[in-house]
């Protein structure tokens, strides 16, 4: 069990995109290095929040340890795993996890991956998810992932270190996840100038592939 003395006591800060009555929202939360209103993060919630006809209400939050540099500018690693974990369940039981999405950037996704069976949230999505450390196939972070049970989309840059195309076909997964692939994407979806593709075209899709898989599931019962 966790220490509950180094466990998160509050809520974190949101920032919120798009309207409060959207049918679906999404929590996004951030990866690793970079804090909720990283350009990446910044530009994909802007994105999503006005994606196609319609309007999804996106919130942005912060692991406890990117709060912390926020305050002191003082970079730190991420908190342990018990500590992710606890934030996305203070997230979701803030959030109505009736009408709520839950996923994010690389570490964040996973953390949300871990929790969203026992969430009872709709859906997870997950950006560059990282299915193993660069250059280590050996320590693979992929068993829950078959057992999956919660609607999941996967959108993936094909070239992404953390899990290429080639390596993911060979991994098990659930049915109830789906990969989208962004064509010569990197960890941060971008494809190589020589690819002939743009990044702000590849965002492009990344963000119609979750409003689809959004309006999707806001369209079940």
């Amino acid at each position: 069990m966790p220490d509950p003395a180094n466990l998160p006591n509050s809520l974190p800060d949101f920032l919120f995109d798009g309207p409060d009555g959207a049918p679906l929202a999404f929590a996004l939360a951030h990866g690793a290095g970079a804090p909720m209103d990283a350009p990446f993060m910044t530009e994909f919630a802007d994105r999503l929040a006005t994606a196609g006809a319609g309007a999804w209400r996106v919130a942005r939050f912060e692991f406890p340890y990117m709060a912390a540099r926020r305050r002191d500018g003082r970079r730190r690693p991420p908190d342990r795993q018990a500590v992710l974990l606890e934030t996305w369940r203070n997230v979701v039981a803030a959030l109505d996890p009736a009408r709520l999405v839950i996923g994010g950037k690389s570490m964040g996704g996973r953390m949300a991956s871990l929790v969203a069976d026992d969430s009872a949230v709709r859906g997870l999505v997950c950006l560059s998810y990282p299915f193993h450390p660069p250059g280590r196939l050996d320590r693979l972070r992929t068993a829950h992932l078959a057992a999956l049970h919660c609607p999941g989309l996967i959108v993936q840059g094909t070239r992404d270190p953390f899990g290429t195309a080639p390596e993911v076909a060979g991994y098990e997964l659930s049915p109830a996840i789906r990969v989208h692939w962004i064509e010569d994407g990197n960890h941060d979806l971008k494809p190589r100038k020589a690819s002939g593709r743009d990044a702000a075209a590849a965002l492009s899709e990344a963000v119609a592939a979750v409003a689809d898989f959004l309006r999707e599931l806001a369209s079940r019962p």
